[in-house]
């Protein structure tokens, strides 16, 4: 088997892409997006049509709900290919924005479901900020499954598993960015590499908390930068790739043997913690590395969610 098929042994494998054209040669069971995977699609002229033709069909309504038919468009046309789920993201902006967050949570559940899907198909994409839970334990009690995302502390999965959220997506590659550009020249990447990567840590100690206290939200190990990282998660819950990492592992038939073990994680020495608004403000301050990366990856995604914005602006006229 080549190491995408060994990997699916262990893992649940989820493509990380806007572009639902290369899905199918992976075979994924799900699929994520976000406001910057599904503006490069759209700059590709073999999805600029479904931007036109969706906005032309929008073009009377505000701008903000026009963007939410783009995403669900892009979302119906993933789930042609995918047996599973698709993930669609809540506008970056509305990060510390509870109340906004659950309004345009709901707006694209109904979306979805007037398309004739299910509910249990659709993840809402929220990004890990405390706002941002509290939304998400709201939409989780009315049914509504969500995605929490931009993770990179411990007290940011706490905070989501205390919630009952379905799903984390606590980020390796961007985790591994922050300390190799922190350590600057004194960098060893060989001695921070697989299982000592920090992203994979951070990931691997998530993993471990939730199947030692029975915690039933699902962690999938998101932005990886390199495919060593992937495979030092084998027997994570989920992992989402991008389709040039799923191409990596599919063309190579390395062993790849399983790394995170439930029996070993459920038997561990561990103390069970957890943070009210004020312990979850003060340990994600305390953590330089997740709140640089949270603060920065809001901002990337709401810069590109604007260029979108503007995309759709000058096609409705």
């Amino acid at each position: 088997m080549n190491q995408l098929e060994q990997l699916k042994r262990f893992t649940t494998v989820v493509a990380d892409t806007g572009n639902f054209k290369q899905l199918a040669q992976f075979a994924p069971r799900d699929a994520t997006t976000n406001p910057s995977l599904i503006l490069k699609a759209v700059q590709q002229a073999d999805y600029a049509p479904l931007l036109a033709d969706t906005v032309a069909a929008h073009r009377g309504l505000p701008l903000d709900q026009i963007v939410d038919q783009v995403l669900v468009r892009f979302g119906l046309e993933i789930l042609k290919v995918v047996p599973g789920r698709v993930s669609t993201e809540v506008d970056a902006r509305l990060s510390f924005d509870s109340a906004a967050t659950i309004e345009r949570a709901h707006r694209l559940i109904a979306l979805y479901q007037q398309a004739g899907i299910g509910r249990e198909r659709v993840l809402i994409k929220i990004a890990s900020t405390w706002e941002g839970i509290q939304a998400a334990q709201v939409l989780e009690r009315e049914g509504i499954r969500c995605n929490l995302t931009l993770l990179f502390a411990f007290c940011q999965a706490v905070a989501c598993g205390a919630a009952g959220v379905q799903l984390i997506s606590p980020f390796v590659g961007r985790i591994y960015d922050w300390y190799k550009k922190s350590a600057g020249s004194a960098w060893d990447e060989n001695a921070n590499a697989g299982v000592d990567d920090p992203g994979v840590l951070s990931v691997a100690q998530i993993w471990r908390y939730y199947k030692r206290f029975g915690i039933r939200s699902e962690v999938m190990g998101a932005s990886f930068r390199n495919v060593g990282q992937i495979t030092a998660l084998a027997g994570c819950d989920l992992l989402t790739i991008s389709p040039e990492l799923l191409a990596a592992l599919q063309s190579s038939n390395e062993p790849l043997p399983l790394q995170l073990d439930v029996a070993t994680a459920q038997g561990a020495d561990l103390v069970a913690v957890n943070y009210d608004e004020a312990g979850f403000r003060y340990a994600l301050n305390a953590d330089a590395m997740a709140t640089e990366k949270l603060a920065e990856g809001i901002r990337a995604f709401a810069t590109d969610a604007g260029k979108l914005d503007a995309m759709i602006e000058s096609l409705r006229g």
